[in-house]
C-alpha cells in the first residue's frame, strides 16, 4: 500500500452524476490488481477518505483510472475537482480477485459501479484466459458503446451492444438494463450471464467461474447462479468505510469458514470474498 499526491490528469463527466477520474499515480498503478481499489481525500475539510474500485491502471504510463458515481458530500466534491489538481490517495488496498487459473473461462458480472473491478479483470485476462464480461446498469453507460461482432451463446434480440474499448481488445461483452436503453438486454444483468452459461455445452460450462461486483440483490443473485449451475462464485463487496487499511474494522461482515462464524473485515480481507464463506449469501 503506498500513499501519494495524484494529480488529476482527466476527469470526464458522463450522465447519472457518472464520473471518470485518471490520476497520475505510478507506485499505485504499477501494483493494482483487480478487486483492489483506492482510498481518496477529496478535500481536506472532509477527512475521511471515499473508497473508489480501480478500473484500469497502466503501469508504464502511471495512472490508474477510477469510475465513480456522486452519492453524498464527498463525491460531490470530489466531481468538483479539476484537471492539474493534487488529490491523497492510498492503495492499492484489499484482497483481489484470483486470475490465476488459464484453464478457466471467467464469466464476470458487474453491475453500475461495481462494473470497473470487471473491466479491469477483463483486461488483465487478455491473453492469459477466456473470459466474457456482462455489465448492468438504470442510467447511461459511461462508456462508448457499439454493435458487437462477437456472438456469444444464448444471447439474442436487443443485446446488441459491447463496450467498444473491450470489443477492440478481444473482449466478449454484453450489457443488461431495466430502463429501456436500447442496445441492451431487458432485464437483470445475471439473468442475461443465465442466460449466456445455460447455452454452453456441460464441459464448456463446467470451465466457469463467476466473478461479480455491484448491489447487493445483484451479488445475491449471481450467488444463486453459482449454486444452481454447481459453479464457483466470488463476490466483490460494497461496504461503508472509515479507516480503509483494517484499523477500525468498522467494514466487517459475517463469515462461515470451516463450520466456524468469524467476522471479517471487506477492506483488507476482502473485498473479494467465495461466495459460498458468506452466510448472507448462502
Amino acid at each position: 500500500m503506498f500513499e501519494c499526491e495524484a494529480r488529476i490528469v482527466a476527469h470526464a463527466h458522463h450522465a447519472g452524476d457518472q464520473h471518470i477520474l485518471r490520476l497520475e499515480a505510478p507506485s499505485i498503478a504499477e501494483h493494482a490488481l483487480p478487486g483492489q481499489f483506492v482510498h481518496v481525500r477529496v478535500s481536506d475539510c472532509h477527512l475521511l477518505r471515499r473508497p473508489v474500485s480501480i478500473m484500469l491502471a497502466d503501469a508504464e504510463k502511471g495512472t490508474v483510472d477510477l469510475l465513480y458515481k456522486v452519492v453524498g458530500e464527498g463525491t460531490r466534491v470530489l466531481a468538483a475537482c479539476q484537471v492539474g489538481q493534487q488529490l491523497s490517495v492510498l492503495g492499492p488496498i484489499g484482497r483481489p480477485f484470483d486470475l490465476g487459473d488459464a484453464g478457466s473461462r471467467y464469466v464476470l458480472i458487474g453491475g453500475g459501479v461495481g462494473i470497473p473491478p470487471m473491466i479491469f479483470a477483463a483486461v488483465r485476462l487478455v491473453g492469459f484466459a477466456d473470459c466474457v464480461l456482462f455489465a448492468g446498469s438504470e442510467v447511461a453507460f459511461p462508456f462508448a458503446l457499439r454493435p458487437s461482432t462477437m456472438l456469444l451463446p444464448g444471447v439474442q434480440g436487443n443485446a446488441i451492444l459491447s463496450i467498444a474499448s473491450l470489443e477492440d481488445r478481444g473482449i466478449p461483452c454484453r450489457l443488461a438494463s431495466n430502463a429501456g436503453l436500447y442496445g441492451c438486454f431487458e432485464g437483470h444483468v445475471p439473468e442475461l450471464a443465465r442466460q449466456y452459461l445455460m447455452a454452453l455445452d456441460e464441459a464448456e460450462r463446467s470451465r466457469c467461474v463467476l466473478l461479480a461486483c455491484g448491489p447487493h440483490p445483484m451479488l445475491h443473485a449471481v450467488a444463486r447462479l453459482g449454486r444452481e449451475l454447481d459453479l464457483p462464485a466470488f463476490l466483490s463487496l460494497e461496504e461503508f468505510m472509515a479507516c480503509g487499511v483494517g484499523g477500525c474494522a468498522g467494514c466487517v461482515v459475517k463469515t462461515l469458514e470451516e463450520g466456524r462464524e468469524h467476522y471479517r473485515r471487506v477492506c483488507v480481507d476482502g473485498p473479494v470474498f467465495p461466495a459460498n464463506m458468506l452466510p448472507e449469501f448462502a
